[in-house]
């Protein structure tokens, strides 16, 4: 990789301090206040006290016979303030030849205001506890390549502020979920990401080879089967937050690696409580990351505390295109209505009923749909694992959260928990797969057999943390929200 000239001054100065005997990279540190408590203690009690201080150096600029150097650590920054009278000749000058942009610096000395009502600290001795031989984006400007930010994220931190506070939000809304369910007596467990079957979703896989064993192994798609497994080995309430990974296309809502939560809950008495408990806990994390339930956007502003209305897929696909899905049998049924209509839609990549329907859907009614909205009761089609709803059998026992055209949350208010139906429904799949389809699930002998036990009536739901970040944030691209995103490598 490619270094600009100043690396080459900065090494050369890095090696001078070194033949002196300073040591540029120190495991020690002697910090005793992080910067925003610093100014807390001068700028709220009054009171000028010693304090260290420690973190990258922003700011330096000279002014007579003073220096002003910004310092900045995770918490925010302060002014340091050197004076020859306070830190010595030998020191100050030091300090002018041998500190950089970018260094980490550790700093000593005592709060006081000056006299244009900055928070500082008199500097009194010094250290350098990270020499940076690179110089930072300029502070100005940021960070603006957009390619740069997402494969040195490093410096986006460092750079752009507003990204720090993006993924402190993101932090924020996992610690909430967590101690909504946490305090619900939900358990949190962890399933293998290395699955033999890819299975808990219909979705394309990525495949691996475990070489100690010598198979081919799949990055899960999904926890589901494995907490459904746990359900049945006598968990009541359990959930799941980690890494998944999908082998498709990535645009602003997709990303083939991302961060999800699965939950199941046994013995659910009915759909509308299961719905208001996912209400509940969607509403506590949203407003405990950004502190309301309003979130302002460019094109809309979005209410999560407002009711959320509840239709049907059917009802919700007819009253977009006036097609009653009820009376499509196949897949040419679709195409044929569709083109009656006169909608333009790709269907190329689609195998199968269930695909050519959730294509019309997505093409049609969700794109329309701005406000978190509940579509109930897909097609049993879409839903190879959920049970179908007793007054429909050709609807699932479904409901998903969408906002602003894009899904939210995918919920099941009734799993499938008779194993003769799964397996009916798992080779259906493999027919669907025989076709062509990239997503369709595989059969899950181990599955199935854990299911023969008999699993209690349960409830479950998934989502990506990222997409509800997306959101939170007001953010274009999924990237936005995830630190270190997937990025074709460099030549």
């Amino acid at each position: 990789m490619d270094r600009p000239e100043e690396y080459n001054i900065r090494i050369k100065k890095a090696e001078a301090l070194e033949k002196t005997g300073v040591s540029l990279y120190p495991s020690g540190c002697g910090r005793t206040h992080m910067c925003a408590a610093a100014r807390t203690i001068i700028e709220q009690e009054g009171r000028s006290v010693p304090v260290t201080v420690a973190g990258r150096i922003r700011q330096i600029r000279k002014h007579g016979g003073s220096t002003f150097a910004r310092l900045e650590d995770e918490s925010g920054d302060i002014q340091l303030y050197l004076k020859k009278d306070a830190i010595g000749d030998e020191r100050y000058a030091r300090f002018l030849d041998d500190v950089d942009l970018g260094d980490i610096l550790e700093a000593a000395g005592e709060l006081f205001v000056t006299k244009t009502g900055e928070s500082s600290v008199l500097v009194y001795s010094y250290a350098i506890l990270a020499k940076a031989l690179l110089p930072l984006p300029d502070q100005w400007h940021g960070l603006c390549d957009v390619e740069q930010r997402y494969r040195h994220r490093e410096l986006d931190l460092i750079a752009n502020e507003d990204v720090r506070r993006r993924f402190v939000v993101r932090s924020k809304l996992v610690s909430a979920l967590r101690r909504f369910l946490d305090d619900r007596d939900f358990l949190e467990v962890e399933t293998p990401i290395l699955q033999s079957i890819p299975g808990g979703a219909s979705a394309r896989p990525f495949m691996t080879h475990h070489n100690a064993l010598d198979v081919d192994m799949y990055l899960r798609i999904a926890p589901e089967l494995y907490l459904k497994r746990l359900i049945i080995g006598g968990f009541e309430r359990l959930y799941e937050i980690g890494r998944t990974f999908r082998n498709e296309g990535i645009d602003f809502a997709h990303s083939p690696e991302f961060s999800m939560i699965e939950l199941y809950w046994a013995y659910v008495p009915d759909r509308d409580l299961y719905i208001r408990f996912l209400e509940e806990l969607l509403r506590y994390g949203i407003r405990e990351a950004i502190g309301t339930l309003v979130v302002v956007g460019e094109e809309h502003t979005i209410d999560f505390g407002s009711q959320w209305p509840q239709i049907t897929f059917r009802d919700a696909v007819h009253q977009e295109t006036g097609i009653d899905i009820d009376v499509l049998k196949n897949a040419q049924d679709v195409l044929d209505i569709v083109k009656k209509v006169k909608l333009s839609i790709d269907f190329s990549n689609c195998v199968g009923l269930g695909e050519h329907i959730d294509q019309l859907f997505k093409k049609t009614a969700r794109q329309r749909i701005v406000q978190p909205t509940w579509i109930l009761d897909y097609p049993i089609e879409l839903k190879p694992l959920t049970r179908a709803c007793d007054d429909d059998p050709t609807k699932s026992a479904s409901a998903q959260l969408i906002v602003e055209g894009v899904e939210i949350v995918n919920a099941y208010y009734h799993e499938l928990n008779d194993p003769r139906e799964q397996r009916t429904r798992f080779m259906q799949q493999e027919v669907l797969r025989a076709q062509g389809s990239e997503s369709a699930q595989f059969v899950d002998e181990d599955f199935l057999f854990a299911l023969e036990h008999g699993m209690p009536p349960t409830s479950g739901m998934g989502f990506g943390i990222d997409r509800l970040v997306l959101f939170l944030t007001g953010q274009k691209n999924i990237k936005e929200v995830i630190l270190f995103p997937t990025l074709r490598p460099k030549e």
